[in-house]
Parts: C-alpha cells; sequence; structure tokens
C-alpha cells in the first residue's frame, strides 16, 4: 500500500511556495476580492481543528477565486489582547507580553505549514503598538465628535480574588477562577455610544448579503420598540418615568415594578420596608441579566411601600422592586398589566395583586391572559376602540396634559469597553484635578503599556498602581495629573482590524483611505455564529462612526 510522506514531501513544496512568492499579492491589480477569515486569538499555544474547520473553506473558495483571475487578498493576524493571557500571568507569573508573542509564533509557523494563501507581508498583531497607537487615535476621533462618555456603571466583582470581572468569567453568578459568588459593584466606565446609530444599524440590515439567521439576531438585539413614554404621579410628589408598547392596557395597570438599581428605590422605600429591600437587592446581585429575564424562572420581588397614581384612574397602585425589570432597558421602571402580560401575570398571582383585564379578545385554551391586540374594555370612553385605535388617543391624551408621547426605543444599549485589567489598549484620557477630563494629543500617542506591573488581583487596574504610567503632565495646564487606569475592550481592537490589513506598517495614519475604498466591504468573511451580534455589530458601529468623522466612504464593513 502506498502512504504519503509527508515529511518529505510538505517541507519541499513549502519551501517551493515561500521562494516562489506564489502567495504574494499585487493590491493594484484588478479584478480583485478581499476574502477574510476572522483573526486567531493566541489565548493557547497551538491550533485545534476547529481553526482549520474556520480557516480551510474560505482558503479553498479563494484558491478558486484566484483560477478564475482574481487578484486575491487574503491576510491572516492575531486578536493579542485579552484576559486569557492575564489570568495565566496571575497564575503562573509569565508575563502576558511574553506568553502571547510565544503563542503567536508556534500559531504562525503552524499555520504556514497547513498551507494557507496568506500573504505575511500584511499581518496584524493587535498587542503590538504600531497597532494599538491608531486604536487610540481612533478613540480619539470618537470621542472628539461626542460618540465616548464616562458614567457610573455596575460591573461584576468577586470579592474573594478582589477583581473585576468580564460576563465570560461569571459562570452559573460564581467566579470561574474560585467559584465565589459574584456581586454587582458600580465603578465609572467608559462607553461607545452605539445607540446613536441604532436605527441606521437596523434599518440598513436587508441591504445586507448575509445570512438571514445572522441579519435576525442581529435586528433582535437592537430591538426596535415603538410605544410611549408617560410619567406616573408618586403619591408623596414627584415622577417616574415608564416606557411601554401597550398604553392601550393603562386602565388594567394594577402596580409598578423598579428594577432594584433604580435611582428611586432608596427614595421610594419607606422605613419599615428598609430591611426587606436591601436584602432583596443584595440577592438580585448574584444573578445576571440574561438569569433575571428568563421566561422559566420564578418571579420575585418586594414592595417599597410606596405608591404611584394610575393617571387615568387615579387610583393608587403599589410600587414594587423585582429583577425581572432590567435598569438598562426603558427607564429602569414598568406599569404592569398582570391580565394582558405573562411577567406580571405570574408576579401577580404569587404576590396576590390585582388584576383587572382591558382587553377583549379570544385566549388560547392553555393560556391565562391575552396578550395580542384586540377591543377595550373596562376602559371608560376608550373601551370599544380597537388597540390600534386606542394607542393613538391616548398618546393625543398623554400629549395635552403633558405627561407622555409617542416613542421609538430600542433594547441596544451603549457599548462598555471599560476593562479594569492590564492586557489591553490602554484609553488615552488624562484626569486633571484643575481641568477634568483630558484627551492625550495625538502627537504623543502611543500610551504605551509597561512591562513592568504586578498581577496581583486587589479589584483595579495593575496599571492603577504602576508608577511609571500612571503618572502623568496635564496637557492642558501642564499639573500633575493620573493617565486613565482601564484598558479598552477587546472587541474594539477588532472592530476595524480588517482596514489596518490594507497598510499595516504605515506609521502615519491608521490605514489608507483610498485603497480602504477599492477593497472594502470586504467581500466574504468567514467566522463563527457566536460573533453573530457583538463583533459584527460593533464592526458595523466602527465603520459608520469613522465614516462620520471623515476617515470613512464606506457604510458597512462586510
Amino acid at each position: 500500500m502506498n502512504t504519503y510522506d509527508f515529511k518529505t514531501s510538505e517541507p519541499k513544496w513549502k519551501k517551493y511556495w515561500d521562494e516562489s512568492g506564489l502567495h504574494k499579492v499585487d493590491l493594484s491589480k484588478d479584478p480583485h476580492l478581499y476574502c477574510l477569515v476572522m483573526f486567531c486569538y493566541p489565548s493557547a499555544d497551538k491550533l485545534h481543528m476547529g481553526h482549520w474547520f474556520n480557516f480551510a473553506p474560505i482558503d479553498t473558495w479563494a484558491r478558486f477565486k484566484r483560477m478564475q483571475g482574481y487578484t486575491i487578498f487574503q491576510p491572516m493576524g492575531f486578536d493579542a489582547f485579552g484576559l486569557p493571557a492575564e489570568n495565566y500571568a496571575i497564575k503562573t507569573g509569565v508575563h502576558p507580553a511574553d506568553s502571547t508573542e510565544d503563542n503567536i509564533r508556534a500559531i504562525r509557523k503552524q499555520i504556514k505549514e497547513i498551507g494557507g494563501m496568506y500573504d505575511w507581508n500584511y499581518e496584524v498583531i493587535t498587542c503590538r503598538p504600531e497597532y494599538y497607537t491608531w486604536t487610540q487615535y481612533l478613540f480619539l476621533q470618537l470621542y472628539k465628535k461626542g460618540l465616548v462618555y464616562k458614567k457610573n456603571a455596575p460591573v461584576n466583582f468577586c470579592p474573594q480574588c478582589n477583581t473585576v470581572l468580564a460576563n465570560e468569567q461569571v459562570v452559573s453568578g460564581t467566579c470561574e477562577r474560585c467559584d465565589t459568588t459574584v456581586t454587582k459593584k458600580n465603578l465609572s466606565q467608559w462607553f461607545f455610544k452605539i445607540t446613536a446609530y441604532a436605527e441606521e444599524l437596523l434599518a440598513e440590515l436587508p441591504k445586507l448579503n448575509w445570512p438571514e439567521k445572522t441579519k435576525a439576531m442581529q435586528e433582535n438585539w437592537i430591538g426596535k420598540s415603538i410605544g410611549t413614554e408617560l410619567a406616573f404621579s408618586l403619591e408623596n410628589g414627584g415622577k417616574l418615568e415608564v416606557f411601554t408598547t401597550r398604553i392601550d392596557t393603562i386602565f388594567g395597570t394594577t402596580f409598578m415594578v423598579l428594577a432594584p438599581e433604580h435611582d428611586l428605590v432608596s427614595t421610594l422605600t419607606t422605613q419599615e420596608q428598609k430591611k426587606a429591600v436591601d436584602n432583596y437587592i443584595e440577592q438580585t446581585k448574584k444573578f445576571t441579566d440574561i438569569e433575571r429575564t428568563s421566561t422559566v424562572r420564578e418571579k420575585t420581588g418586594v414592595f417599597t411601600g410606596s405608591y404611584a397614581i394610575n393617571p387615568f384612574t387615579q387610583k393608587k397602585i403599589p410600587i414594587w422592586i423585582a429583577d425581572y425589570v432590567l435598569v438598562s432597558y426603558g427607564h429602569g421602571a414598568i406599569m404592569a398589566v398582570p391580565a394582558h402580560d405573562e411577567r406580571d401575570y405570574e408576579f401577580a398571582q404569587k404576590y396576590a395583586l390585582e388584576i383587572i383585564e382591558v382587553i377583549a379578545g379570544t385566549k388560547n385554551v392553555r393560556e391565562k391572559i391575552f396578550s395580542n391586540y384586540g377591543t377595550l374594555i373596562n376602559s371608560k370612553k376608550f373601551t370599544g376602540l380597537t388597540s390600534e385605535e386606542a394607542i393613538k388617543k391616548f398618546n393625543d391624551e398623554l400629549h395635552k396634559q403633558k405627561i407622555g408621547k409617542a416613542k421609538i426605543q430600542y433594547k441596544l444599549r451603549d457599548w462598555l469597553i471599560s476593562r479594569q485589567r492590564y492586557w489591553g489598549t490602554p484609553i488615552p484620557i488624562i484626569h486633571c484635578s484643575a481641568c477634568g477630563e483630558v484627551p492625550v494629543p495625538e502627537s504623543e500617542l502611543p500610551i504605551l503599556l509597561p512591562y513592568n506591573v504586578k498581577f496581583e488581583p486587589t479589584g483595579e487596574s495593575p496599571l492603577a498602581k504602576c508608577n511609571e504610567f500612571i503618572h502623568a503632565t496635564c496637557p492642558q495646564c501642564g499639573k500633575k495629573a493620573k493617565r486613565d487606569a482601564d484598558t479598552m475592550d477587546t472587541f474594539v481592537c477588532s472592530s476595524w482590524y480588517f482596514l489596518r490589513y490594507l497598510t499595516p506598517r504605515d506609521d502615519t495614519k491608521p490605514f489608507d483611505k483610498e485603497l480602504v475604498k477599492r477593497y472594502v466591504p470586504v467581500d466574504q468573511y468567514v467566522g463563527g455564529a457566536e460573533h453573530a451580534v457583538l463583533h459584527l455589530l460593533y464592526a458595523r458601529f466602527f465603520t459608520k462612526a469613522l465614516r462620520d468623522v471623515g476617515l470613512l466612504d464606506r457604510d458597512e464593513p462586510f
């Protein structure tokens, strides 16, 4: 039986491949195609079968198109920042810069041995200054455009490891490292204003030649809702704002529910209810947003002791807090209509709250509520109207009373990019006691990651304790100041890498605008379905934002 002598054959043809330059590309030639696979994350020192399962199909397609006469641009690089390298440093003492570079060398060698048609002259490595200089530069352009801001936000915190955790490090409410129950902690965080592009991100989806499943996932994630914003008066003074898509059910509103993190919780909680409310808030810190909003999870809550006034019935209705309401959606408060909403019904049943039917319709034999549009009942002068008719009339009435209006809202939240970690792109902002937030001048980029840091988990970024990094001079007033100790989410690095591939050694600008105009959108992009929402959505946002700051002439990346 004949066998393939790969030990002889492979080195021979690899040598020919390297010397002949068959895999090299001339970007000036037409017709051309940009073929891209999602780049490697060197968290381990070797490829696994899943990598080539991803790489092989597009490499095969690229070779086929090349044989048809196309100039094929097919680069490869490394998404090299991130948590695993830093966790490895905490565990073993091996510096992330060293372990990452070692892994890159090993993986690059494997990819070359596999024989992919990659032109390595166009390689990008996101943890090197020649790349993250421009990640910082792009951050500053978005900052100047008003698309970057800082505010307090809850983060995951492990009290045993004494460190902030990314969502990926929380498994069933516990720390992946030590199994300690994770809590929430409020910290000042940086955000990209992706919500400013919510409508465009949604409206452009039908034009994309993408799998329908991928587009549906993005549509659901953006989550456009057409509804009503209104304010309920509080019994003891003040207002409570809510957003609802079903203002036609307002006569059936029998209680209000706030997210445990809502700003008004402490104000509305009476002295008699304080202990119960405080205990409940502590309990909710153990659960992720996904767990809290699960349809199969039992609904829990606690009464604040306060009441709101239904603006149409003038009845007092109790205000509860419950973790099935999230502070990140709407106003973090809902008008609960248990006769026509499944979650509200379950909650009302558990706590013996009033249920008033206000929409007539045919229920499924197994349903206890009617949640569709129908005809209004028990709604005074609005009785007999269809839901569609009633929504318009209710909105007109609220507008006249100046307590509400029709509004479009999105589930999409602004992108939290802060990481209290070391191994990432430093945020180019200086904090001055006199001048406040000051962007680092572009001429002073890059803000380099220092090598000499301690990886002891103390609850703050290792950069905060590194004197050579943290101490700076204010660019505006010259006084002593401090650098921002946070680093950026690694998704920031991967949101624009497809632009840098075309000119990876250019030290004068992040990318060549004219070359990008020729090659972007990427013609064929292949990667895991798990990136359908986050990475693809972030790359779309970045493309649109960079267009609006004048760096791009493109609306879509892929």
